[in-house]
């Protein structure tokens, strides 16, 4: 038995997985407070993921009707970028900022100056520095927290931090460590140059962790933790990852031909290569997977952080939401909507806000708005689609995951709009699921079991969520498409 954690933005998952009969047993999820501020500050306490976990762990064991001492491994996603930045006592010496933290734009820009521009961070780290990644989190905490900067030890990611509060080890793997902006995504190597740009009082080689491959554990549960869990003394914890790396995993996404696509808070587009990309876009992400090849992939900030504000702005549950959404035509009667409002990566817009455009007296109806706002979310997952080129150009079909995949409204629009097959796994959730699944290869690779047999006996497509593109539809969507590019360029210029 395996336990499979997803540390997200909203809440941290909890799954029980039967590896030998291939079945879920048993999942839960415990929310997380978000800390919002002026100027996109969005931050969290540790402290909140680990009381997450801890509630979600034993709530999935009760239903799945096991004990602790029956589980083998553990595996840990989390949600990518997020600073976690730690004194020598292994205390936190500020609260997390996030993925969608937009408040260190300014320190983005000076980074990607001082490596060159655009084509001075492709040529250091095989991708262009992000608003959003962990190099720009910890230059602003230099800047604005001396004190706090000051006490720094160590900086981990999400994951690695509880990976550290389960093992006391302070480790990391390729596939999360692609995205602090301090890592070559082609050698898998720490890029200490740039790290020295970013932190120039740290000393990389204390303060980096130390990096695994995929298949290598992070350690075995420390006795304290065991006891307190109510495991065993010998249960190993998996390297683990990044949400969208286990998120891959989780849906079978381990070879080329297929694309991830998830509808989470944020959204992501993704398709495994076995040799790093080169790409002169900055907006794609060259990133490692977490299997030992590599996961090209976009990052959009605003899918159903986006419809959600829209639908309690009417103080419509996700039903009534969804029957709104289908209620309206495709095209939302001319309206269009640029929902940034978290910024926006993909296209790069950290500064950009919302827009609702092409309302008048005639279409201005909840259900326009609903749908239209959807649309919005959507067009921008298929402008980074297009983005990665070859690599996803001949896919047979996307693979749904996301808590927006539940909606059958949803799952259609996806397919008309990227006129492909869509088809959700039955664990939507994929991530908390291919963290269980790598730490069941990491604890029996061993014994020559293989991710790919681990794989096909684990994921499992949901036949009932299966939409395919409706050509009337795919046809009325490309203009449609069209005109939501054209606002764009319109309201961003430059782009």
């Amino acid at each position: 038995m395996y336990i499979g954690v997803d540390c997200g933005t909203q809440s941290t998952k909890v799954v029980v997985v039967d590896v030998e009969q291939g079945i879920i047993l048993g999942e839960a999820s415990r929310p997380h407070r978000l800390d919002e501020g002026e100027n996109g500050r969005r931050e969290q306490a540790p402290a909140e993921w680990l009381a997450a976990l801890k509630g979600a762990f034993f709530s999935a064991l009760a239903r799945a009707g096991a004990s602790a001492s029956q589980v083998r491994g553990i595996g840990v996603s989390g949600q990518q970028h997020g600073m976690v930045a730690l004194d020598a006592d292994g205390a936190p010496v500020y609260p997390a900022k996030l993925w969608c933290d937009t408040e260190t734009s300014a320190q983005n820009g000076q980074l990607v100056a001082r490596l060159g521009g655009e084509q001075g961070c492709l040529e250091k780290l095989g991708l262009v520095l992000q608003t959003g990644y962990t190099a720009s989190k910890i230059a602003w905490l230099r800047d604005h927290q001396p004190d706090a900067y000051r006490r720094i030890d160590s900086v981990l990611l999400p994951h690695d931090y509880l990976n550290f509060w389960l093992t006391g080890e302070r480790v990391t793997e390729a596939g999360d460590a692609s995205g602090t902006g301090y890592f070559d995504t082609r050698t898998r190597r720490w890029q200490l140059d740039v790290f020295s740009h970013i932190a120039p009082e740290l000393d990389p080689e204390r303060a980096l962790p130390r990096l695994l491959d995929a298949h290598e554990p992070a350690g075995v549960v420390r006795t304290l933790v065991a006891r307190e869990l109510g495991l065993s003394n010998d249960v190993v914890v998996s390297s683990g990852g990044g949400d969208n790396m286990l998120g891959a995993i989780g849906t079978g996404n381990i070879t080329p031909g297929l694309v991830t696509l998830s509808l989470g808070t944020s959204g992501t587009v993704c398709a495994y290569s076995p040799a790093p990309i080169i790409c002169d876009n900055a907006m794609v992400a060259n990133f490692c997977s977490s299997t030992g090849g590599w996961l090209p992939l976009i990052c959009t900030m605003n899918v159903t952080s986006a419809t959600t504000r829209i639908r309690e702005l009417f103080g419509l549950d996700l039903d009534a939401f969804s029957e709104q959404v289908a209620n309206a035509p495709v095209g939302a009667e001319g309206i269009t909507v640029l929902p940034f409002f978290n910024g926006e990566r993909v296209p790069m817009l950290p500064e950009a806000s919302a827009d609702f455009l092409g309302m008048n007296s005639r279409n201005t109806t909840q259900a326009n708005m609903c749908r239209s706002v959807v649309e919005g979310a959507t067009f921008g997952l298929r402008y980074g689609l297009e983005l990665l080129g070859d690599l996803t150009a001949g896919a047979s079909q996307i693979r749904l995951i996301g808590g927006g995949a539940n909606s059958p409204v949803w799952r259609q629009m996806v397919a008309d709009i990227t006129g492909t097959e869509v088809i959700c796994p039955e664990i939507t959730d994929a991530a908390a699921l291919g963290a269980a699944i790598q730490a069941a290869w990491c604890d029996q690779r061993s014994q020559g079991v293989t991710l790919e047999t681990l794989c096909k006996r684990l994921v499992h497509l949901d036949a009932l969520s299966h939409a395919e593109p409706d050509p009337g539809r795919v046809a009325v969507y490309q203009d449609v498409y069209e005109r939501y590019i054209g606002a764009l360029k319109q309201r961003h210029a430059h782009l």
